[in-house]
């Protein structure tokens, strides 16, 4: 057999064609499905399944835009109709709330697309489409805050807040306040009462009777039973003896039992000791004094140090943690030493003596024109600011020394300045105090922290060094930035009718510095104007210009010619206006 005998014609491979055929097949069938599916889809679009019903309303195969409008018309008159709300058990009269008193409104197009009322390939809701939808509630929203006030007012109304019980300690000893249990609404099941009903179909479902719980009290029967037995009982059975330093005092039941006191805490009652009353109690029965600090003060027209005194000291809250402990104890044990030390004083007679206060270094004087109220409010700041020791370092503040200008602190109504008009107000006056302290200070050489001048000038005072005060907004500072002690001392004699008042100011100390002056001429002169007031308290007045002027102060060392350094103090006083006073608009009318 020849090789050409044994060699045969190739066989055509079938099996690959054929598979390409059922490969084409198999996607030409896939395709006209997916092409049928995509159909369902688009003509499914975004409408509702069919036999939809939301709350009653019948949206089934309408678009989403044709749902939300059908299920805002059908749910119209529920949306805008008045709930009837009670609370069971309760007397009052149901609440005809509407729709928004209780923060409720419908989401129609988030009602209708939970539906299924939106465009989607999910093959779930394409079933649901062509095979009958469901009925669903509209969906609601709700304000929490509107629902928290709602749920508050029914509780002020209806609801009853629970009573704690008590273990009281009194004059005729120990009380016990018998637990209460309350009633309150739960804020959850309030809101799912209202959403049903605001879109119930009858309208006998959109009557809601709220059911309150109970609210069991923090501190029930056992617990002010076990506040008696483990405490309050006890407490008062007999007395307590504290040893201070070795000496013996006895304090009696009735005594210290108004000082006691039981507190809730984490459910039960705890004791409590009032460390200030019980602090009070000691003090009245010793002898002991607090510590004085040693100070400056003017003897006889010269400057003396007043010593220190010690005094018996003890840790009120130590005393109070130590006679808490003792009260549960029995009768024979209810001693306890109590640790007490002489305190001396913070400022000593050594430290006043170093404050080297030995001369009067400045003396400054005003002038006032008679009325009582100055008498009265200049007269009382100067009693208040004198004797004022600041030591080196400190802050003198005219506010914080004075105090609030108040009837309760000794001042009357009198004239002040307010944006360039003379009125009436509590404390008229002070600043004459304020000017003659800043002048005081400025000779004697001392910081000026803070001072501000008239806003018109007042011409008893030195032009361009002067100063006002305001209770809260204007104060009157400086500092003593010596190595020495400054004592303020103040004389006042008041104004007659026919005399004027005197106040005088003078810083004692150790001299630092010779403080000369120079005060320029008045320049940039500004008219006044006229105003024309209608108003309770207002007072005429001639008006002048304003003008500004300029004020320097020099340091020398005392006896030395060299200057060492030197402040320029500028200032602008503004027109005092003409002021005509009219009648209130409306005075005599009947």
């Amino acid at each position: 057999m020849s090789p050409r005998d044994d060699a045969k014609p190739p066989r055509p491979d079938r099996e690959g064609s054929g598979g390409k055929v059922v490969a084409a097949v198999i996607g030409g069938l896939a395709l006209l499905a997916g092409g049928g599916y995509a159909a369902l889809a688009l003509t499914a679009g975004d409408k509702v399944p069919r036999g939809t019903a939301v709350s009653g309303v019948d949206i089934g195969g309408r678009t989403q835009a044709d749902a939300v409008a059908a299920l805002e018309e059908g749910l119209a008159e529920r949306e805008s109709g008045r709930l009837r709300v009670s609370v069971a058990g309760s007397d009052a009269e149901p609440l005809r709330l509407s729709p928004a008193d209780a923060g409720l409104s419908v989401d129609h197009l988030a009602s209708v697309e939970a539906a299924g009322g939106e465009r989607t390939w999910d093959p779930r809701r394409l079933w649901d489409y062509y095979t009958g939808g469901d009925d669903l509630e509209a969906v609601v929203d709700v304000d929490p805050a509107a629902l928290d006030a709602l749920v508050t007012r029914l509780d002020d109304e209806a609801g009853a807040p629970a009573v704690d019980g008590e273990v009281v300690f009194g004059p005729a000893g120990v009380s016990t306040v018998s637990p209460q249990q309350g009633r309150a609404l739960d804020a959850e099941e309030v809101r799912e009462a209202l959403e049903a009903a605001y879109v119930a179909e009858r309208r006998a479902d959109r009557r809601v009777e709220l059911e309150p719980v109970v609210v069991e009290p923090d501190i029930d029967a056992a617990d002010v039973q076990a506040g008696l037995d483990d405490f309050a009982n006890p407490a008062l059975s007999a007395s307590v003896v504290l040893r201070f330093d070795g000496t013996p005092l006895r304090l009696q039941p009735a005594d210290y039992r108004e000082a006691l006191s039981m507190e809730p805490v984490d459910g039960e009652l705890e004791p409590r000791v009032d460390t200030e009353a019980l602090s009070a109690l000691v003090d009245s029965m010793t002898t002991s004094d607090d510590p004085v600090d040693a100070t400056v003060a003017l003897v006889d027209g010269r400057p003396q140090v007043v010593p220190g005194r010690p005094g018996v000291s003890y840790d009120p809250d130590d005393v109070a943690a130590d006679f808490l402990d003792v009260l549960t104890r029995r009768e024979g044990r209810r001693e306890v030493d109590v640790e007490a030390t002489v305190a001396r004083p913070d400022f000593t007679t050594k430290d006043a003596r170093a404050l080297g206060i030995r001369e009067r270094v400045s003396s400054f004087t005003t002038y006032f024109p008679y009325a009582e109220y100055r008498n009265v409010n200049i007269g009382r700041a100067a009693e208040i600011v004198d004797g004022t020791v600041v030591k080196p370092g400190e802050t003198f503040s005219l506010n914080d020394i004075v105090g609030e200008r108040t009837v309760e602190n000794g001042f009357t109504t009198g004239t002040i300045i307010s944006d360039g008009v003379f009125v009436e107000d509590l404390g008229g006056g002070v600043s004459q105090m304020a000017t003659t302290t800043y002048n005081a200070a400025f000779f004697a050489g001392l910081e000026d922290v803070e001072h501000k001048a008239h806003s018109v000038y007042i011409d008893r005072y030195p032009v361009g060094r002067e100063a006002t005060v305001v209770w809260g907004a204007v104060d009157l500072r400086f500092r003593n930035d010596t190595d020495h002690g400054v004592l303020v001392d103040t004389a006042f004699s008041d104004s007659t009718p026919s005399s004027q008042g005197v106040l005088t100011v003078s810083i004692w100390s150790t001299k630092t510095w010779d403080i000369t002056t120079r005060t320029s001429e008045r320049y940039d002169y500004t008219a006044p104007a006229t105003q024309t007031l209608r108003t309770e308290n207002c007072l005429p007045n001639t008006g002048y210009s304003g003008f500004s002027v300029d004020v320097w102060r020099y340091f020398r060392r005392p006896g030395e010619e060299q200057l060492v350094k030197q402040e320029k103090i500028h200032t602008d006083y503004i027109p005092s206006d003409t002021i005509i006073c009219r009648p209130p608009a409306g005075a005599g009318r009947g």
